[in-house]
């Protein structure tokens, strides 16, 4: 049976990689993001163009997440994994700097549109038949410990690992697994500042090093392979040498 696959934030980056890897991994592929041009591109990169179908979605938006699922159930019937990962950032501000607009624009698409992904994945999983499916979402290396300057990124990120764990206590009635992929300095877009020099907790400025986003991708097809009855709830992966795990 064909397995049916969405991915949120699938033109560029992290959802891109993970995009590719699915469709080379034999999953029919929906693929969600603001621009139908950077989804259509990375459609024709995969070389896999039959098995993919582009939505132009904005996940803020709930009447935009169920069209999204609803073409999805038009063309293939069925939803077996959810990769839940568009996201974005603010400019770097301290927090009594941070204007309101900046802040609910990262709550609105980081935090609501992953609820609300998650819920319409909830409620085509349960109905269909087989019964079930699995939802991946991107967390982050700040699910776990802030950058300077990142408040609103990272309470979103903090907020993203309570949807987890409350999206796998309540799909566990339906067969639905949901678990978090946390990623840090993935080379993207987002991420090559990285490779100029950060802002360190010390104040001061340093390089750090970046992964393959690539082996993001592999990450995330290997989570979504797993048996239903076998669920990774937390998987971190990272740049060796990057700053997390002690003082830097």
């Amino acid at each position: 049976m064909d397995r049916i696959a969405i991915v949120t934030g699938a033109g560029s980056g992290i959802g891109k990689a993970a995009t590719l890897a699915l469709l080379k991994g034999g999953y029919k592929v929906a693929l969600a993001g603001r621009r139908q041009d950077a989804l259509e591109k990375t459609a024709q990169e995969s070389g896999a163009v039959a098995n993919a179908l582009c939505v132009p979605t904005d996940v803020s938006k709930q009447d935009s997440v169920r069209a999204l699922f609803a073409a999805v159930k038009q063309k293939w019937g069925r939803v077996d994994v959810l990769f839940n990962n568009a996201g974005v950032n603010a400019p770097g501000a301290s927090l009594e700097e941070i204007a309101l607009d900046k802040w609910q624009y990262v709550v609105d698409i980081n935090l609501t549109g992953m609820f609300l992904c998650m819920q319409e994945a909830f409620r085509v999983m349960k109905d269909q038949s087989p019964r079930g499916g699995r939802i991946i979402n991107n967390g982050s290396i700040s699910a776990h410990a802030p950058r300077p300057g990142s408040a609103p990124y990272t309470a979103t990120k903090h907020a993203v690992s309570g949807l987890t764990r409350s999206g796998a206590l309540d799909g566990r009635k339906y067969d639905i697994a949901v678990g978090q992929i946390d990623i840090g300095n993935a080379r993207t877009e987002m991420a090559e500042r990285m490779a100029k020099g950060v802002p360190q907790a010390d104040g001061s400025i340093k390089v750090e090093p970046l992964m393959d986003v690539a082996h993001v991708g592999q990450a995330v097809l290997h989570m979504a392979n797993f048996p239903i009855e076998t669920n990774v709830l937390f998987l971190t992966i990272k740049a060796t040498k990057m700053p997390f795990e002690g003082r830097g």
